[in-house]
């Protein structure tokens, strides 16, 4: 069975922007935001449509998915895998980098490599107001350098 929903007119389009701020407390660690993107979501006053999530940053990632402890102990070990910390990575050589270096540098090539497997964004659709998600899906802002704080952008689009 296919739902579909007609909109009148596009002068009832709205986009919204909201900034979500984290604390994080270690890494990898996954944090569920599903709550605050619904609440976002329910001030924007947008019934139907799409809220992308993204994270401003390199080394913290937005993905989907179940929020269970023991698989949360298995994602994370998992991403440790990928990309120890204790390999031998060109980008934790200070004595040859020079480019992006801050004063306060400390040696992250594992938390940008575990990205590459992650992504910068969801999309969730928005149905009567609500989130799209399925039974077990959860929103999570995944840390993967160390305590930071954290900013997920939020554009809320539709009707």
């Amino acid at each position: 069975m296919i739902e579909q929903e007609v909109f009148a007119s596009a002068s009832s389009f709205r986009a919204e922007n909201e900034t979500l701020t984290y604390q994080t407390d270690e890494a990898p660690q996954f944090i569920d935001i599903t709550e605050d993107v619904a609440g976002s979501v329910s001030r924007s006053g947008v019934r139907n449509g799409m809220v992308v999530a993204f994270s401003t940053h390199t080394t913290a990632a937005i993905k989907i998915n179940e929020c269970e402890p023991e698989l949360l102990k298995d994602m994370a070990r998992f991403l440790c895998e990928i990309a120890p910390l204790d390999r031998d990575y060109c980008h934790n050589n200070f004595d040859v980098r020079t480019v992006n270096m801050e004063e306060d540098e400390c040696p992250n090539a594992h938390s940008h490599c575990q990205h590459l497997v992650l992504s910068t964004s969801e999309t969730i659709p928005i149905v009567a107001g609500r989130l799209q998600l399925g039974r077990w899906q959860r929103i999570f802002l995944v840390e993967l350098d160390r305590p930071k704080r954290r900013q997920v952008a939020l554009q809320i689009l539709g009707f």
